[in-house]
């Protein structure tokens, strides 16, 4: 399993997440497919540091010996205690581990630290890999929903 340090994003984060999701590859499983441009990046990261801000947790950066290579962690979903995984990694360190390193890291640290009794898991039809990473940790298929005007499966892992 990869050495990956977790922290908190920052603004100098901006020049990694630009790069990442400005990737064809890392977009092509969103309902809108197109890379993001730099202002639009620059927005995510803000999100994300206000949402460390107001909760306390949220999706960290993930670095492996000082390297930028994945976005990912758990945030909040409005009106419920339950949290939605995510993980974005950088894909020149793609079949490496690190998807399923990150995403266990997020699931361990909901359930022991932040204390939720469920992790909410959005993916694509078209996305089997990331699929595969929740089916690893446990996580159920729990249906097709609508999301962002896109068919989109639902998994659910509940607090053991």
């Amino acid at each position: 399993m990869p050495e990956l340090a977790y922290r908190r994003p920052v603004p100098e984060d901006l020049h990694f997440v630009a790069d990442l999701f400005s990737r064809p590859e890392v977009v092509a499983h969103r309902p809108d497919p197109e890379p993001d441009p730099p202002a639009i990046s620059a927005d995510r990261l803000a999100r994300d540091i206000a949402h460390w801000e107001r909760h306390g947790y949220g999706r960290w950066t993930v670095t492996e010996g000082g390297c930028h290579v994945a976005l990912g962690g758990v945030t909040a979903i409005a009106d419920t205690d339950e949290v939605n995984i995510s993980y974005h990694v950088h894909p020149d360190c793609w079949r490496r581990g690190i998807a399923g390193a990150v995403a266990a890291h997020a699931v361990s640290h909901a359930f022991t630290v932040l204390g939720v009794p469920r992790i909410r898991g959005l993916v694509r039809e078209a996305n089997p890999a990331s699929a595969h990473v929740l089916l690893k940790l446990g996580f159920l298929r729990a249906g097709v929903i609508e999301h962002a005007g896109q068919p989109t499966v639902k998994y659910l892992l509940d607090h053991p």
